[in-house]
């Protein structure tokens, strides 16, 4: 009897064990589990190492080579841009055969953020009055060590150019950037030399004065260049 009493508790204990098992199991939808898809992985983005030391008084890091509008300039634009290598005395030379139109040599580097910044407007004041102005752009780019001549940076250079749609005169200078800057008792680029029609400096666009506001195409070159053409 006694055996009996114990077999029926035992199987009470295993029926009130199974309910609640299947109270705690999730109920059945007919579906199976979704699975997890790994997606892309997440990236940092691309750096540029290789831009050697920015121009004396330039330290930001370098933004992204792009036209003003952030995109690249594609198909036969971009092809005919052109880098020649040569010395600043080269560069006054090849300035004074362009005599008749006035000049805007741009001096800039890939390094220096404000340059790059205003580089479209010399881009666009090629493309409005190409035939009156002579768009010239001087790259400082060389850092002046043995070790990295002129050439190394002529790929860098150059596709930012193409990436502007340059198509005007370009140069990157060989000169040693320390040499030059005192030769032209000039602090720090930007810097952008407006000449007249008979190759006669008329005016010198930099940031020289601490106190006054760094210059801009749309503010101060552009007005400047033309009223110059209003008078001829």
């Amino acid at each position: 009897m006694k055996s009996n009493r114990a077999f029926f508790g035992f199987v009470c204990l295993m029926m009130v064990a199974c309910g609640c098992q299947q109270e705690m199991s999730a109920p059945d939808t007919g579906e199976s589990a979704e699975v997890p898809v790994p997606g892309p992985a997440v990236t940092e983005p691309e750096t540029h190492s290789d831009i050697g030391p920015p121009p004396p008084g330039q330290t930001e890091p370098p933004l992204p080579e792009a036209n003003e509008t952030g995109q690249s300039i594609e198909g036969s634009e971009a092809s005919e841009v052109a880098l020649s290598i040569m010395s600043w005395e080269e560069a006054q030379e090849q300035l004074a055969s362009k005599k008749g139109r006035l000049i805007v040599l741009d001096l800039w580097s890939t390094s220096c953020v404000p340059c790059r910044r205003e580089f479209p407007h010399l881009v666009q004041l090629h493309r409005d009055h190409g035939d009156e102005v002579a768009c010239v752009s001087f790259s400082m780019d060389y850092a002046g060590r043995a070790s990295k001549p002129p050439e190394t940076y002529r790929d860098k250079v150059t596709e930012f150019l193409q990436n502007q749609g340059a198509t005007f005169d370009n140069i990157l200078g060989s000169d040693d950037p320390d040499a030059l800057y005192e030769k032209l008792e000039l602090a720090a680029i930007p810097a952008v030399y407006v000449y007249d029609r008979e190759g006669n400096l008329l005016k010198r666009f930099d940031n020289e004065d601490p106190e006054a506001e760094e210059f801009t195409y749309e503010q101060d070159i552009l007005p400047f260049v033309k009223e110059l053409l209003t008078r001829n």
